[in-house]
């Protein structure tokens, strides 16, 4: 007999069992990991609903049900529902069947609609290439731009099929550029780029570079660091206090858990999720790492709920490293238990008290904009919120948040880019009595006025005269990205919209935007990012990770190399670190300590049916400068030295 608890007693004849409040009284309570685990898990199980685009498993159970109703009558636009649910959960066979069908019923005069098919019905044979090839027989190759070689599709139903659909648009649309470049890259995947390429069709591929690096080689198969997943990022740093850089993951996707690999010192890593509990902790379209208690071992801050809007209240994490090789979630225990969808974060010391803070950029919530919030530490393991007392009090689309000692005052700057296209600068005017830090927006004043839509940005000194500059990418698009893409090919503007804006400091509190004459007016359309001297000759070069949710978005990841302050070059193509999948969070790290730096990408889209594995692209050595590594810490400031 089953006995179900419902008001806490449950009765067998005259024998009173024990209640469940008692049952439970008695188990072990939950671990801090546990907790954040089951709260994470509640939130998953709440918005697996098929109005949360990111729940395509929830969407596709949607159509599946309305299809397979007794007495279903599915419109055409249901069908196409169906068709695209399957397509973003990875069923690509299933998504072109579908779209078929409902491609033989809609008449030959409804040209728009069935263009749109079209279009949809060669992305999907597109993406069936890239698993067929890319990701079942995976290699060092796989998708790098321009592809080639090993990258070559063994496979070559997808691409044909693909093909197929897109001369037929061109044949009615010889203007549409979107299918233009996708056409392009498919030749390109088959190896027959640009030989076999229809001459009225064909388009010169953007690496238009006359600076040629050593091409990089993609070791993360042989590491096992190719992990597999949705969009997230990575942080490479020393986590055990070995000497030697370990590696931590994550993806947005909150049946996910954090990966941790620990470098072995001997070219090998190992996989320690499990033992270090962070496999525990799932989701995190952004990490990033801190030391909130200046014990010299370095933590992990967690953003969460990036884009997602009303269902991407979801709560950040600060995870503690507890030197023994485990890591405890303490984000409740610590006060910094919000729930506002974030992407962004920035740790520094704000009021030079030795101890890092916090800022988090935060993103609309559903019910409007979530305001930006700043968070001093107590330097007791806690945190107070002061966001409306410093003076940072704004509610905007935060995609990016930086700090950095703009004047050389000694004090903490702040710099934020929204998706709205608003900037602020924030400058840091010293603490009030009570010890906490007062700003003042100085964006106008300081001359930053571009109002395009901003993701990525940062503080660095591309010129190395000593003074930070900003450097901030655009991202707003009213067309496909591959539409830009063709577009550029043929030298045609695309409204600046996806490049990269870079603002150089005048010494004197205000800045110019230099972007165009340094070569940085190209498009990228980047959302994650990340800077450093991959050639040792002392100038910041960068990487860009570019792309957006639709798969029509093949377009290459980008590597930058700054020409002694003067320029930046695209180095993609010959340094071969360009893969057309999307990515997020990149790393610059000297991984094998032999003095270069070395890249480490996150890649993989949003949707399951866009997951990728990550590539991890080892520096052969650029030249032959000399180099040292410091490993900072900080005496009377914050552990890290930052």
């Amino acid at each position: 007999m089953k006995l179900i608890c419902a008001s806490g007693i449950a009765i067998l004849g005259f024998l009173f069992l024990p209640s469940c409040k008692e049952e439970n009284q008695n188990k072990a309570p939950l671990t801090p990991n546990q907790e954040m685990a089951q709260l994470l898990d509640s939130i998953y199980r709440q918005n697996e609903v098929p109005n949360n685009v990111f729940s395509v498993t929830a969407v596709r159970a949607y159509y599946d049900s309305l299809f397979s109703a007794p007495e279903a009558s599915p419109t055409m636009r249901d069908e196409y529902g169906r068709a695209l649910a399957y397509l973003n959960i990875g069923e690509e066979k299933k998504a072109v069947e579908y779209l078929q069908s409902l491609l033989d019923k809609i008449p030959e005069s409804m040209v728009e609609k069935r263009g749109q098919i079209l279009k949809d019905m060669a992305i999907a044979w597109m993406r069936l290439g890239e698993r067929s090839n890319c990701i079942s027989n995976h290699s060092g190759e796989s998708c790098i731009f321009p592809v080639k070689g090993g990258g070559v599709h063994g496979d070559p139903m997808g691409s044909e099929n693909a093909i197929k659909i897109y001369e037929s648009i061109l044949k009615n649309k010889p203007g549409d550029l979107e299918a233009r470049w996708l056409l392009n890259i498919a030749y390109m995947t088959l190896g027959a780029y640009p030989d076999r390429v229809p001459k009225e069709y064909y388009l010169p591929m953007p690496d238009d570079t006359s600076s040629v690096v050593k091409p990089f080689v993609d070791a993360a198969m042989k590491t096992g660091l190719d992990v597999k997943n949705v969009s997230g990022t990575s942080i490479f740093d020393d986590f055990n206090n070995d000497g030697y850089l370990d590696l931590v993951t994550s993806c947005m996707d909150l049946r996910q858990g954090l990966h941790y690999f620990r470098n072995n010192g001997d070219g090998t890593f190992s996989d320690l999720s499990k033992v270090s509990g962070l496999d525990q902790l799932h989701g995190g379209l952004n990490i990033m790492h801190t030391d909130y208690n200046n014990d010299g071992f370095k933590d992990i801050f967690v953003t969460r709920g990036g884009w997602k809007a009303e269902y991407g209240r979801e709560p950040k994490s600060l995870i503690q490293n507890n030197g023994d090789g485990t890591f405890t979630d303490v984000t409740k225990k610590s006060g910094l238990m919000s729930f506002y969808p974030c992407m962004t974060a920035n740790w520094s010391d704000l009021n030079n008290d030795g101890w890092l803070d916090v800022i988090m950029g935060n993103e609309p919530n559903g019910k409007g904009q979530s305001p930006t919030q700043v968070f001093l530490n107590n330097k007791n393991g806690t945190f107070t919120e002061v966001t409306k007392i410093c003076g940072i009090d704004i509610a905007e689309h935060v995609k990016g948040v930086n700090a950095g000692d703009y004047n050389n005052d000694g004090l903490t700057d702040i710099y934020i880019a929204a998706l709205t296209g608003k900037k602020f600068l924030f400058k840091n005017n010293g603490i009030n009595k009570d010890g906490i830090p007062l700003f003042t927006n100085v964006t106008k004043e300081a001359g930053i006025t571009n109002t395009m839509g901003s993701f990525s940005t940062w503080f660095f000194d591309y010129d190395n005269d000593g003074y930070l500059d900003i450097f901030n990418f655009l991202y707003e698009n009213s067309k496909p990205i591959a539409y830009y893409a063709g577009s550029i090919s043929l030298g045609q503007p695309a409204n600046n919209s996806g490049d990269a804006l870079l603002y150089r400091n005048n010494h004197d509190g205000t800045f110019t935007e230099v972007s165009k004459k340094l070569g940085l007016n190209k498009m990228m359309y980047t959302m994650g990012s990340n800077f450093g001297d991959f050639d040792n000759d002392g100038y910041l070069d960068f990487y860009a990770c570019t792309g957006n949710p639709d798969f029509s978005a093949l377009y290459p990841n980008k590597l930058f190399r700054n020409i002694e302050g003067k320029y930046f070059e695209d180095v993609t193509g010959s340094a071969r670190v360009g893969s057309i999948q999307k990515a997020h969070g990149t790393c610059f790290a000297d991984v094998d300590n032999d003095g270069d730096l070395d890249l480490y990408i996150e890649q993989g889209g949003p949707l399951d049916g866009d997951a990728y594995q990550n590539a991890f692209f080892i520096n052969p050595g650029q030249n032959n400068n000399h180099w040292i590594a410091l490993s900072l810490k900080g005496v009377k400031a914050n552990s890290l030295g930052v």
